[in-house]
């Protein structure tokens, strides 16, 4: 069984990695660093609680929500789903959608 870590930090402290590691300057809600090999899935989400909080506002949504979709998000990178292009944008958002519904359980009385 693999580790996944989720490290919560400031927009700046993302912009330093996303400059750092990827050569991109601009601020982003999430990087994902995977480490995983054959079929153990591990790897670090940073995410930006400040992007969180401004995606939350703009999309309407709590800011619990946003950041269980910026979660489920990082993970579907560690599995192995893309967002590079329009298509797979789609396919993200659509597999994000899926795994956000899991969270909501129904409780029997």
């Amino acid at each position: 069984m693999g580790d996944i870590g989720v490290i919560v930090c400031s927009d700046d402290y993302l912009l330093d990695l996303n400059n750092q590691y990827l050569d991109h300057n601009y601020y982003t809600d999430i990087i994902t660093f995977d480490y995983t090999e054959k079929d153990v899935i591990g790897g670090d989400l940073f995410i930006s609680y400040d992007r969180v909080k401004e995606n939350a506002k703009q999309e309407g949504v709590l800011i619990q929500h946003e950041l269980r979709r910026v979660m489920v998000h990082g993970v579907l990178h560690l599995l192995g789903l893309s967002d590079k292009t329009e298509t797979e944008v789609k396919k993200m958002r659509a597999a994000e959608d899926v795994a956000l519904k899991l969270f909501h359980v129904e409780h029997s009385k």
